[in-house]
């Protein structure tokens, strides 16, 4: 085999979000166990267009043995893309498959009557929410993905109730200064953190930021990791103890 230059994925650096393979394309690059992964040499052109959308550094350039690229492969791999995976995005991400969700046949149920909202604080996107914040101080706090809201009927009843409401997704977000910011949070006193995520490769991102805030706080903490499925129900809820002390 030739010697040429490919891409070099660090599985170790990747969180997950799929940027790199929105930005092949050729389809050298899909989702494995919510890390990237590259598929075959022979897909790879050697451009690296996606090196400079991974926010995490986790893409390289390598020189080594490997396959020649196929142009030819590569047209064949996206038309059976855009056949056989009709309903998916471009971008190949299996977050993005568009689905229709069973379960809404006939009339709905009677909604509860309207009450007061459950939400605490104000604003609620991570991004925008001081460190410092005063309602933080003592606080539970619930770290939600955007899409959890959408997908969860009785979200705030659920998952919000006598909690502060952090939000971020961590495939469309700068994430990069997240987990100082949640490490800085954690490191106020906050009494415990739920986090829930969808059940998409891309959403596991968010669990770990909180995790990686969490070692980097080292101050006693326990974490709730709650998934949902794109139908809203809770899949898994995993609790994690972080104890720091002598």
């Amino acid at each position: 085999m030739p010697v040429r230059r490919v891409i070099r994925i660090d599985k170790d650096k990747c969180d997950g979000c799929g940027l790199c393979v929105s930005a092949c394309h050729e389809g050298a690059i899909q989702l494995v166990d919510g890390k990237a992964e590259l598929v075959s040499d022979s897909y790879c052109d050697g451009l690296g267009d996606c090196i400079g959308e991974c926010p995490r550094g986790a893409i390289t350039f390598e020189e080594r043995e490997a396959l020649p690229y196929d142009e030819e492969a590569v047209k064949a791999r996206k038309a059976e893309a855009g056949g056989a995976k009709a309903g998916t995005l471009p971008c190949g991400c299996p977050g993005t498959m568009a689905r229709s969700l069973g379960g809404h046949e006939g009339p709905s149920k009677a909604p509860k009557p309207n009450g007061p909202s459950l939400l605490r604080n104000w604003p609620v996107q991570l991004r925008l929410v001081p460190a410092n914040a005063p309602y933080l101080k003592g606080a539970k706090v619930l770290l939600a993905s955007d899409c959890s809201a959408v997908a969860t009927r009785g979200f705030q009843e659920r998952l919000l109730e006598d909690r502060v409401c952090l939000m971020a997704c961590p495939k469309l977000d700068d994430t990069s200064t997240y987990v100082d910011k949640l490490a800085e949070i954690i490191r106020g006193g906050v009494q415990d953190v739920r986090v829930a995520i969808m059940e998409v490769p891309c959403c596991s991102g968010l669990a770990r930021i909180a995790r990686e805030a969490a070692e980097a706080a080292k101050r006693d903490l326990t974490m709730e990791i709650v998934t949902l499925s794109v139908e809203g129900e809770v899949l898994s809820s995993k609790t994690l103890e972080y104890r720091f002390g002598a």
